[in-house]
């Protein structure tokens, strides 16, 4: 019994001798206070989850990625929805080629253009096909709906169907379609205007091409003239170089005329105009002069005649119920109705006329012109003033004569190069013609086409020699309204004005996720930066905590954290 006691007990102490070993080796792991305990003595429980940090931390990072994602997704989404859509461009590397079109809205026609060209700094390259093969007049003008405004966007339906005939289907959205009127329009009132640009715009919004309604508008005299010069020094390749060497224009409209050109000195306000254009800016003289186109010019001449404002040199033929008209070839008679009604739309001039006496006389058509030009000239500001009381400096450097200049050279087989010397004579041989002759000699032409150019010729003598000061065989003026391939257009210079201020080139924004993506992409971006707002607003406000062992009790509790720590 005693034997086996003392085995017991003996086996009893070495257990504990043992244990007490086995803590004496494991007592200086833990001399500091409460460090956190090895994993071999954690319970079995505890093993299996290491820390329960390590795995919200690992959540947490899931959590942060899932939601920065989304947010970035929704804000990408969102710049797309407010830029409406994501635009893409006609002009690329090597495909920056574009079209535009306009409608110069004149006084007697209205005449569309179609321009192809290719992009490549702010002077675009013109990409033209034969001379006529992108231009297209048809009449009336528009002023002449002035009595029926609603219907003057049908007068457009030709030009449009030609514009469509020579843009491709896949450009059309993407080419700008303006409609510019001219002096025609600016000669009546206000809201006669209006109400016939409101008619154009409805066909124009129809027309399948890039359009916006201000696009549809009366231009000032100003603006022609400008649009002018540019588009002649375009065509000269002078654009974007020295003021000095480029080339001034005279336009001769139907209602209005023009001159524009460098002067050498600064031109008073009214008439001095800043253009930056090419890289150079430059200070050009510019002013249009309205009712002195030549149809304009034409009818208040008659005005003048009838009313007995200007009198004529009588004849051998005339009596007292007779006036003379010298700018009309003789042998021409008058019916009432007939020339004065293709001439002008006045009633004051049907009612006021008597018995009008073609006279055919250069000279004083020439005359007659000069006074009209001198007419008002006794409210002149200046120290010179040329037509009416309007300034014009002294004409310096090289011009183009364009328009009703070149026609009538045209029509008489003169040279761009002609002088006015030539020009002339010429006028002298038609208005001397007998009427009859004058009709055998140009079958086929329109009856007021003819007439008009014994009044043509004494005109441009008058403006050019008379008024401007240019010399009678002066050789800086061309009679022309081309040079090369590049028709000398003001509606070219628009184009390129506008090419420069405008992106012409670039297409409209598609909308790849629909119509109504601008309102779902909204949505849901201000959902998902309400919704991040709030979890960072509840993730500040809610208690930090943190996690300790204690070994006394041999479990974990929470407690909380000083500094969110």
């Amino acid at each position: 019994m005693s034997g086996n006691g003392l085995g017991v007990g003996s086996s009893s102490m070495r257990r504990s001798s043992s244990q007490s070993q086995k803590m004496d080796k494991l007592q200086p792991r833990m001399s500091s206070a409460f460090p956190p305990p090895h994993k071999t003595q954690l319970p079995p429980r505890f093993q299996v989850n290491q820390g329960p940090w390590r795995g919200r931390s690992s959540s947490r990072r899931n959590t942060w990625v899932f939601l920065g994602s989304l947010l970035l997704i929704s804000f990408f989404l969102y710049l797309i929805s407010i830029s409406k859509g994501i635009p893409h461009f006609q002009r690329r590397v090597g495909n920056n080629k574009g079209y535009a079109v306009i409608i110069d809205g004149g006084s007697t026609g209205s005449r569309l253009h179609v321009f192809q060209y290719i992009k490549e700094g702010s002077i675009p390259f013109l990409m033209l096909k034969g001379k006529e093969s992108f231009s297209l007049k048809t009449r009336p003008g528009l002023s002449s709906f002035a009595s029926s405004p609603e219907a003057a966007g049908t007068s457009l339906a030709k030009l449009l169907d030609f514009a469509k005939a020579n843009v491709p289907q896949k450009f059309r959205t993407a080419t700008p379609l303006y409609l510019m009127a001219t002096a025609g329009l600016r000669l009546l009132d206000k809201d006669v205007q209006e109400a016939i640009l409101s008619s154009c715009r409805n066909k124009l919004r129809a027309a399948g091409f890039m359009f916006k309604d201000e696009w549809a508008s009366v231009i000032t005299g100003t603006d022609e003239g400008i649009y002018a010069w540019v588009a002649a020094n375009y065509a000269l390749g002078t654009l974007g170089g020295d003021p000095q060497e480029t080339t001034g224009v005279v336009e001769l409209g139907g209602a209005s005329a023009q001159v524009t050109f460098v002067p050498e000195s600064v031109p008073p306000p009214a008439f001095r105009h800043e253009l930056f254009l090419g890289g150079i800016t430059y200070t050009l003289y510019t002013y249009s002069f309205l009712h002195f186109g030549q149809e304009a010019a034409w009818e208040k001449l008659l005005h003048m005649i009838t009313s007995g404002v200007l009198k004529m040199t009588p004849t051998e033929f005339n009596d007292g119920d007779e006036v003379v008209d010298p700018c009309t070839p003789r042998g021409y008679i008058f019916k009432r109705n007939s020339l004065i009604s293709e001439v002008t739309n006045d009633k004051s001039v049907k009612d006021a006329i008597p018995t009008i006496r073609a006279a055919g006389n250069f000279s004083e058509c020439r005359r007659a012109a000069l006074a009209l030009f001198q007419k008002g000239q006794d409210g002149c500001l200046y120290k010179k003033c040329a037509i009416g009381a309007a300034f014009v400096p002294e004409l310096r450097g090289k011009f183009f004569a364009t328009e009703n200049f070149y026609y009538t050279s045209e029509f008489f087989g003169l040279p761009s190069t002609t002088s006015l010397a030539e020009m002339e004579r010429a006028g002298q041989h038609f208005c001397g013609e007998d009427w009859d002759t004058l009709q055998q000699k140009h079958q086929g032409m329109e009856t007021e086409d003819l007439l008009k150019y014994c009044f043509s010729t004494a005109y441009i003598v008058a403006l050019l020699h008379d008024t401007l000061g240019v010399d009678m065989r002066d050789d800086r003026f061309r009679f022309t309204n081309r040079v090369g391939e590049v028709p000398l257009d003001w509606a070219l210079g628009a184009l390129i004005v506008h090419l420069e201020n405008d992106s012409f080139g670039e297409m409209p924004p598609v909308w790849y996720f629909g119509e109504g993506a601008f309102r779902v992409f909204a949505v849901i971006g201000c959902i998902v930066i309400l919704s991040f707002a709030v979890w960072m607003i509840m993730r500040i406000r809610r208690p930090h905590v943190k996690t300790i062992y204690d070994l006394e009790k041999g479990r974990y509790f929470t407690t909380a954290a000083r500094g969110g720590r």
